[in-house]
């Protein structure tokens, strides 16, 4: 890469902000944008990628090449997979008591997290609606009982809760459509949707049904990528054997059944079972696992 830029000054590393579809756009080092394609028409870049790119014209250019990647979080079921964002530190999972939200979009969002060794925070919006609020803590409360931070905010009153856990993190926000997501980013990054717009009329040539993840910098040393609402998060990339250690509580007891190829669904001597039977982990999140575990 060194020499590449001592021969060749077009070349020069770049950060991924946004994707659409096929098209990119990389911001330099000295803060310009770039409209990018990927070299082959290959794709697979995904916001907060390092890439090295070439500049093809003014405020164009060409992906030549992605830089080794520290996470890569990606949902998948058995036709194909879907990116979400690369290189992020952890993933803030957005819920509101209203609409309902999916718990067990919650412990697949927890899962491929764990899976990449991304560290999850839970953030309950919409606290501005007192009593649905109050039993959704209730349900939630199991989660912070095993060591997901759970912070109450209201995107429309006060995030200022929130703002200490994205200091130094490239975060990436995840959660179903109608959960605040899009009030959230807002109050996080002034002028967001408006970003957002500007770079889909560059970079979105005719088709705005596109779907994209973007990146907004909070400060030198913390930025936050959003992500489309998803209504399904398949993990058909997370094998069966790594799928009880991405339950954080389960650890201890993984290794200890009667057999060692257990599945911990019914089998005798599952040390899972017995945990849950003396009130050690939870029955509703063993209910999870094993729902996953029979798909």
């Amino acid at each position: 890469m060194n020499a590449l830029q001592q021969h060749d000054n077009s070349h020069q590393t770049g950060l991924v902000i946004a994707v659409f579809g096929r098209h990119y756009s990389v911001e330099t080092a000295e803060g310009e944008l770039l409209s990018c394609v990927m070299r082959g028409k290959k794709g697979g870049v995904a916001c907060g990628d390092k890439v090295t790119i070439r500049a093809t014209g003014t405020d164009q250019g060409v992906i030549e090449a992605i830089h080794p990647r520290k996470t890569l979080l990606y949902r998948s079921d058995a036709f194909k997979e879907k990116i979400i964002a690369a290189n992020v530190s952890q993933i803030i999972i957005v819920i509101a008591a209203v609409p309902s939200y999916s718990e067990e979009l919650v412990n697949r969002c927890l899962i491929a997290a764990e899976s990449q060794k991304i560290r999850s925070i839970i953030v309950l919006n919409k606290t501005d609606l007192a009593e649905p609020t109050q039993n959704t803590v209730e349900t939630l409360s199991l989660y912070e009982a095993i060591g997901y931070p759970l912070i109450k905010v209201s995107a429309i009153q006060n995030i200022s809760p929130l703002r200490p856990f994205l200091k130094n993190q490239l975060s990436v926000l995840a959660g179903q459509s109608g959960m605040g997501k899009s009030t959230l980013l807002n109050a996080l990054v002034p002028g967001a949707q408006r970003a957002t717009a500007d770079i889909s009329t560059a970079l979105d040539s005719g088709c705005h049904t596109t779907t994209h993840s973007r990146l907004f910098h909070l400060d030198t040393d913390s930025a936050i990528i959003d992500s489309p609402g998803i209504q399904a998060f398949g993990l058909h990339h997370v094998s069966n054997e790594d799928m009880a250690w991405c339950f954080v509580e389960f650890r201890p007891y993984i290794g200890h059944c009667r057999f060692h190829n257990c599945r911990h669904l019914n089998e005798p001597g599952c040390a899972l079972i017995l945990a849950a039977d003396k009130g050690k982990i939870s029955d509703r999140r063993l209910m999870y696992y094993q729902k996953l575990q029979r798909h």
